[in-house]
């Protein structure tokens, strides 16, 4: 009997140009694709290979990538 992993829905976006961060929290149900920093107003992207900014420049990766790895990603 496995159990069903809780994702963590809070996740420190830092800027890569600035180094501004915030704490947000991420969708469940959808990833994010951009967002406008808060310091600097630098649009952020999700690198290469990466399904959403909070998987590039958080702390803690989405939900879907948190619960079923590259294999749930949304993108």
């Amino acid at each position: 009997m496995s159990v069903a992993m809780t994702p963590i829905l809070r996740s420190t976006l830092t800027c890569p140009e600035c180094g501004y961060a915030e704490t947000l929290t991420m969708p469940t149900d959808a990833c994010l694709f951009f967002h406008e920093c808060a310091g600097c107003g630098e649009m952020l992207k999700p690198r290469s290979g990466d399904c959403c900014v909070f998987c590039s420049y958080g702390d803690v990766p989405c939900p879907p990538i948190q619960i079923d790895g590259k294999a749930g990603c949304c993108g």
